[in-house]
């Protein structure tokens, strides 16, 4: 079974792995640019840790941490929003098979921040698809449903972005493009994971595709 502690802290290990070349760094911090995402990882939640993210976040500037333990922010930060939610792992895959779907270009980014604005899946920014593969369903040319890969880390990679246009739903779209970015994430020797809010009833569908759950993580947003 392979060591599944790095999703502990998934933004830092993958803004040391996989995204090393997306990352904006100092000592024992790091975040993406702030038009690709607005996560950051620190490798310890110490006062030096937060005094080096101090040092890649403007001030007013809002950032994100994902942990397993809630998060006590030292003077200088304002926590915005403190939630927890859960984390899947996928450890046998039970695919639902559909269509092949459009791999998605930085050409479909507008259509892709439209879809996502009328059906909030989660923070996706203009350059979000630099962190990964994207794919979609188009229905007469209009795109209807996404899915993608988000945070990548040596032997994981997460599944986000999981939205369907309200028309749409009902058709096991989500299920197949989770179903193929699965795939593609498997194909390349790493083990999909996803994140998801504890009210949402798509953790149902997750579980039918064969992902288990994997614990809990603090979702902190705070401003310096």
């Amino acid at each position: 079974m392979r060591d599944t502690s790095p999703l502990d802290n998934p933004i830092w290990h993958a803004l040391n792995e996989a995204h090393r070349p997306l990352a904006r760094a100092a000592g024992l911090a790091a975040r993406y640019p702030a038009d690709v995402s607005p996560f950051a990882g620190l490798q310890e939640y110490t006062q030096a840790a937060f005094d080096d993210l101090a040092a890649l976040v403007e001030p007013g500037q809002t950032i994100a941490l994902f942990t397993r333990q809630p998060v006590a922010v030292p003077d200088g930060w304002a926590i915005e929003r403190a939630v927890t939610i859960g984390q899947m792992l996928c450890h046998d895959l039970q695919p639902q098979e559909g269509p092949h779907p459009l791999r998605l270009t930085d050409d479909d980014v507008p259509e892709m921040l439209d879809l996502v604005k009328r059906t909030e899946p989660g923070p996706f920014l203009p350059r979000t698809n630099r962190m990964g593969s994207y794919y979609g369903y188009r229905d007469n040319g209009r795109l209807v449903a996404m899915t993608g890969m988000r945070l990548g880390l040596a032997g994981f990679a997460e599944i986000s972005a999981v939205c369907t246009d309200p028309d749409f739903r009902g058709q096991g779209l989500a299920g197949m493009l989770s179903t193929y970015v699965a795939r593609e994430i498997i194909s390349g020797g790493r083990h999909p994971f996803l994140h998801y809010r504890l009210d949402n009833p798509a953790r149902h569908l997750y579980e039918k595709l064969g992902f288990q759950p994997n614990g809990t993580i603090e979702l902190t947003i705070c401003t310096r």
